[in-house]
């Protein structure tokens, strides 16, 4: 599964707005010692994590963005050239596809693995056999922005749960990846660090998308109906009321949960 450049770029600004600060902090005091670190970015999409988080990592960092789309990878490549900071000693791009599950070469060298928007899509096995690989090298685990299952709308509408519902089924279905774990994701990947003796440290960071991210919350009020048309559990005539009344309304706003984890060797 990939998603278009023109999207990614669109959801860019919330993405970065909406991490949770107490997660990042006890990332950034993690790394706070190190005077160099080696990060990998799986599902690198065009690197928004990156530049989301690079400038809270004092360290000199040497990343390596891994992504399964050539196309987003050179779009990566693109949009970096224009990215200046000072702490990034080396950016390398790998064409790779995990949906297998093997992670262990990925990972190789790496002193944080990160990712952000990913694991919602990957199914509670293939979180399993990440963090084996990862654990296997006690190394420091970070993503951002895993879908919780959490959706609200304002103004309210009479299908409002039927959409949710919905929606969250079909977040469970193969993405590429197997059974998609979808809202259950972050819940699936702290206990299969806790496992390895892994410190979680967990936190909220919802999308609140008002007036500001207004053309974000259209393309993803109408990308939400259209996954949901998909399942066939909410008649036709309620999406597109449901649409309706949110496209209406340039005041509407949307709210979507997420969450972020990390998860810290404590051996």
């Amino acid at each position: 599964m990939s998603f278009s450049p023109e999207w990614l770029a669109l959801r860019e600004p919330a993405d970065h707005a909406s991490i949770n600060a107490a997660v990042r902090a006890a990332l950034q005091t993690a790394l706070e010692a190190r005077d160099e670190v080696k990060i990998v970015d799986l599902g690198c999409g065009a690197g928004s994590n990156l530049r989301g988080l690079a400038p809270a990592v004092k360290a000199r960092q040497h990343w390596t963005l891994v992504d399964y789309d050539p196309r987003l990878l050179e779009t990566a490549r693109g949009r970096l050239a224009g990215f200046r900071t000072d702490r990034i000693a080396a950016v390398s791009y790998r064409q790779a596809d995990f949906s297998t599950g093997d992670f262990a070469d990925l990972v190789a060298g790496a002193d944080l693995v990160t990712a952000a928007a990913l694991f919602d899509l990957i199914s509670v096995s293939v979180i399993d056999n990440f963090a084996d690989a990862v654990a296997a090298n006690r190394q420091i685990f970070s993503t951002v922005l895993t879908y919780d299952g959490i959706a609200a709308w304002n103004p309210a509408h009479p299908a409002d749960n039927g959409m949710r519902e919905a929606f969250n089924q079909h977040q469970q279905g193969d993405k590429g990846f197997g059974p998609a774990a979808g809202p259950a994701a972050t819940d699936a990947l702290a206990a299969a660090f806790a496992r390895h003796g892994y410190r979680i440290v967990r936190g909220k960071s919802p999308w609140v998308l008002d007036r500001s991210y207004a053309q974000l919350r259209r393309d993803l009020d109408a990308g939400w109906a259209g996954a949901v048309r998909e399942t066939r559990l909410v008649p036709e005539a309620a999406i597109e009321s449901w649409l309706a009344a949110r496209a209406a309304d340039p005041d509407a706003v949307t709210i979507v949960g997420h969450e972020d984890l990390l998860a810290l060797p404590t051996n």
